[in-house]
């Protein structure tokens, strides 16, 4: 079985954030695979145990990203492959990374296609819907199990903490949700063994494609941080002197 995931390298959002000139500024940020994209690396793994085959990991972007390619290698993935668009273009949206995937996959034996429902730092849930129609094969989003029995598929998605169970077959892209499986954390072998394994770096040219075919169709115009909270107050003094100043304070607030 030919099973692909897509990858997103992402800003760690649990960590300090600082922006500058409207943008996210890199230099301090900590980057990871995109969460969601581990439950859809780990699924993919325990299809290709459970039925032979192999797992090539998928992503957009740029050098720096080979660091966390070799971690899904690491995981167990079987080979990598970096489409660096960095010298190509500047300014990008979900439609120019689905379009260049999607270019991508159409010259791929495809049987499976796994990846994150969304994507911590964007959260637009686009990417795997977007590269399903350019491929016209059938997806299915925020799935939590998955059986693949011959060329069938029965799939269980959250629908907003209710469960819907589809049948359907390959090929088929899926997006994983939370509680898919548990990702496993990479073993000091797996590390090693990553080392070797292939990693295949593409261009646009290698795809046949100019910057103007997958030209950005938006633009972000600003990216800001929340404000600052205020720091709290703890009241002190007798109970009803507290009530009063609450009482206070809440009336200012409404």
């Amino acid at each position: 079985m030919n099973i692909y995931v897509i990858m997103k390298r992402t800003f760690d959002t649990e960590e300090k954030i600082s922006i500058s000139n409207g943008k996210i500024d890199e230099d301090g940020a900590e980057f990871i695979i995109n969460p969601y994209d581990e439950y859809a690396i780990e699924e993919a793994i325990r299809v290709r145990d459970e039925h032979s085959g192999e797992v090539t990991i998928v992503t957009v972007g740029d050098e720096d990203a080979e660091k966390q390619l070799r971690t899904a290698l690491a995981m167990g993935a079987d080979k990598a492959v970096l489409i660096n668009i960095e010298d190509d273009i500047e300014e990008t949206d979900q439609y120019t990374v689905a379009a260049i995937l999607g270019e991508y996959l159409k010259g791929q034996k495809v049987d499976l296609i796994l990846a994150g429902n969304v994507a911590i730092d964007g959260g637009s849930g686009q990417i795997g819907p977007r590269v399903a129609d350019i491929l016209n094969i059938n997806y299915i989003t925020t799935i939590t199990k998955l059986d693949i029995s011959g060329g069938a598929v029965t799939v269980t998605r959250d629908v907003e903490g209710d469960s819907e169970i589809i049948k359907t077959a390959l090929p088929l892209l899926v997006t994983a949700q939370q509680g898919l499986n548990d990702p496993r954390y990479p073993s000091l072998p797996g590390i090693m063994k990553a080392k070797k394994k292939p990693l295949e770096e593409l261009e646009l040219d290698d795809l046949d494609l100019d910057e103007e075919d997958v030209e950005a169709k938006t633009k972000t115009n600003d990216i800001f941080l929340p404000p600052t909270k205020e720091t709290g107050r703890i009241l002190e003094g007798e109970i009803e002197a507290q009530v009063k100043e609450l009482a206070g304070l809440l009336t200012k607030v409404i």
